[in-house]
């Protein structure tokens, strides 16, 4: 300590020890010592080198690691930092599971039913399916596990929508059929919407259901068909029937129907004793009831059972119309039937004959849809009053346009006048218009008192 405090206040300094003589170099100039070398075994080796006490002031909080090349990643990790992953990939795992199963699942669904109403498609219409395919000449039978589909008989729209297309029939311009499935795909989605369905009437669960539409010609073959085919079209009869809205409805739909279509809401419902207690009529006339509910179709079904939602014939649109447009007639025929559970085509052997005869009613409506001019004068008279409704609604909006035209013209008026007045005429002229709506209003309150 004394010769420390002497060699700071002046004392004598310190010897100093010369640097090692260092071999000099082909220019005369010292070599020296390079960089340390930093590879992990160099460290090592100079860690090791540390005396025993030295060590032992080292930090202990972290053992000491060998650094390995990036690529040899099973020396760097271990399963502890693979948790997380651990944790999501079963569920990452079930989901795509999941997903091809609901699929696949439901392509099977669809494909049993193609299966079982090709051939009565094929047997009524000349092409079915996407693609101008012609049906084979002389279709006939029932469809069944063996029948074999061709491509393009049914569209995939997505993993819950098929669809398929059917036209070159008498009677019928195009046939559209629609398959409706589960979002057996996503779970989460499916109890969602089936638990909402369950709370929230205006928002039902979805239903596997099959859901076709017919639009009729109505005699406007010269308007749709090329020239070429127009002989035959007009070789077969005519395709006119009278205009009506007529409904056999499963009665859990009754009420939904109601109040989603607006041409089932012109009708009124009525229990009819030859059909099951499960389904009503919706019919616009007690005569138009009687002359369609024909025994084939009680038959039908009867044999359907409540799998029918509802068989619809109608010519007016299913949204309340808004201009007169909307109100021209477009005559439709309408089956929508659910699905049962089984995706084998042998189960649509109960629905096959309802579907059948749908098929045919369009023949069966040129044939017979013609009604006294008393049962006419009353359906029209109801599609009268709903026009008139709608023009009273237009001649509205129109004089409510005229009225702001006319306003917006007055006070484009009045503002060109007081742009050309100086400040005392514009002054006179807006105190005369004070006092004149000022006695505007005098007058109308001495009216309503």
């Amino acid at each position: 300590m004394a010769e420390i405090l002497k060699g700071l206040f002046g004392g004598s300094k310190p010897a100093q020890t010369p640097l090692a003589a260092a071999p000099a170099g082909d220019d005369g100039f010292a070599d020296f010592a390079g960089a340390p070398d930093p590879s992990p075994a160099s460290i090592i080796a100079s860690v090791s080198s540390v005396s025993p006490n030295a060590a032992s002031s080292l930090p202990t909080s972290q053992p000491l690691i060998s650094y390995t090349k990036w690529y040899r990643v099973w020396e760097r990790t271990s399963i502890s930092d693979f948790y997380n992953e651990m944790i999501i990939f079963p569920f990452i795992v079930a989901v795509v599971i999941t997903y091809i199963w609901g699929t696949r699942k439901n392509r099977s669904k669809a494909k049993g039913w193609i299966q079982a109403h090709a051939p009565v498609l094929e047997n009524e219409y000349a092409s079915v399916g996407f693609g101008g395919r012609r049906s084979p000449e002389g279709a006939q039978g029932v469809g069944g596990e063996d029948y074999q589909v061709e491509d393009g008989v049914l569209k995939e729209n997505g993993p819950t929508e098929f669809v398929t297309y059917a036209t070159g029939r008498s009677n019928v311009a195009f046939l559209d059929i629609k398959l409706t499935l589960l979002k057996r795909y996503n779970p989460i989605l499916l109890i969602g919407e089936t638990v909402t369905g369950f709370f929230f009437d205006s928002m039902p669960a979805t239903i596997e259901r099959m859901e076709a539409t017919a639009y009729a010609f109505d005699g406007q073959e010269s308007k749709l068909v090329p020239a070429s085919k127009d002989e035959s079209r007009k070789s077969a009869g005519n395709s006119t029937y009278d205009g009506f809205v007529w409904a056999i409805v499963n009665k859990d739909m009754m009420a939904q129907l109601r109040q989603d279509r607006y041409d089932i809401s012109l009708t009124t419902t009525k229990d009819h004793p030859k059909l099951p207690a499960w389904a009503t009529v919706m019919s616009e006339s007690s005569e138009v009831t009687d002359a369609l509910l024909a025994p084939e179709l009680i038959k039908a079904v009867n044999d359907c059972g409540d799998l029918l939602d509802a068989l619809v014939i109608t010519d007016q649109p299913v949204d309340r119309p808004k201009k007169l447009n909307e109100t021209v007639p477009r005559k439709r025929i309408t089956l929508s039937i659910r699905l049962p559970s089984s995706t084998s085509a042998s189960a649509y052997k109960s629905s096959l004959p309802l579907f059948t005869y749908y098929l045919r009613l369009p023949d069966f409506l040129t044939s017979n849809a013609r009604f006294r001019p008393e049962v006419t004068r009353r359906i029209r008279a109801t599609r009268e009053e709903e026009i008139r409704k709608i023009k009273k609604v237009d001649d509205d909006e129109k004089s409510e346009e005229r009225k702001l035209q006319s306003d917006k013209e007055k006070k484009q008026k009045r503002d060109n006048l007081l742009k050309g007045l100086g400040s005392v005429e514009q002054k006179k002229f807006l105190e005369k218009e004070r006092e004149k709506e000022q006695r505007r209003s005098q007058k109308k309150r001495t009216q309503k008192a």
